[in-house]
């Protein structure tokens, strides 16, 4: 199966980005799964259910979230009317939605997709995203009730993220990292067969500071004094994220490239 996994959409630039190249990725590489973690997809803090629509339309099978989640208020009726928008599974039990979802492409092949929230750093506690994620790999083993999975794991620490992957690996195909904006080289297949990546980066512009405008970010390092409101920087974006291919009757990877499209970070894609 081939996955493609896009990191956080940051703001109109990153949503253009998304509609403008998603639709031929899919067509070119010829994908059989699209997830797309769209949290910051609306001004930059949350996703509205407008976007929401944009980016399921433009090619993407799923939407993640984060801690963003429902910043923006209509995500918290919204959720409920359309399952293919996952929010983390430790989020808060009070949440509306689901933290984990079983999907079937085209040709009816099972993915499980979910997500979880980090706790080191992060600006509120969050319930342990370990047992969280154990629990749905055990009810929904590779090579059995999935042909794939893929797990987003949304935080800041680095060591988090890698301490994820190595507890996840040989149990999903993928575990990829979000949250922090800005893409890691460390895309490998573990020992156990799981795609890893440290965080997918963005679907930002680049000439940013985390896909917010310069200035006001700029402003506040120097002084410590804030002035305005962070808004996303509106230049070209590059779609950041993971491609993988897994094998249907394991599930593990068998093919791992990191993506950059578009922007100032483009490359060539999978051949």
């Amino acid at each position: 199966m081939k996955i493609l996994f896009l990191g956080d959409v940051m703001g109109r630039a990153g949503r253009t980005a998304i509609a403008e190249h998603l639709p031929r990725l899919r067509a070119d590489w010829k994908l059989d799964f699209v997830v797309v973690n769209g949290e910051n997809a609306t001004s930059g803090h949350g996703l509205s259910g407008d976007h929401a629509k944009l980016i399921l339309e433009a090619g993407a099978d799923v939407i993640t979230l984060g801690d963003h989640a429902f910043d923006q208020k209509d995500m918290m009726g919204f959720i409920d009317k359309e399952p293919r928008i996952i929010r983390p599974l430790n989020y808060s039990k009070a949440a509306p939605g689901a933290g984990a979802r079983v999907f079937s492409d085209a040709r009816g092949r099972k993915v499980l997709v979910a997500q979880a929230l980090g706790q080191v750093f992060m600006k509120r506690p969050f319930d342990d995203p370990f047992s969280a994620l154990d629990a749905v790999l055990k009810q929904y083993p590779m090579g059995g009730a999935v042909q794939a999975s893929l797990i987003d794991i949304h935080c800041e620490a680095t060591s988090e993220k890698m301490a994820m992957g190595h507890f996840c690996d040989g149990r999903a195909s993928i575990v990829v990292g979000t949250h922090t904006h800005v893409p890691t080289a460390d895309a490998m297949i573990l020992p156990g067969g799981t795609a890893f990546q440290s965080d997918a980066g963005m679907c930002g512009d680049y000439n940013s500071v985390i896909g917010m405008d310069k200035a006001e970010p700029l402003r506040r390092f120097i002084t410590g004094m804030p002035k305005s409101r962070f808004t996303p920087a509106n230049e070209p974006a590059t779609l950041s994220g993971l491609f993988v291919e897994t094998d249907d009757k394991t599930g593990k990877a068998t093919r791992v490239e990191m993506v950059r499209q578009g922007g100032r970070l483009s490359q060539a894609g999978p051949a």
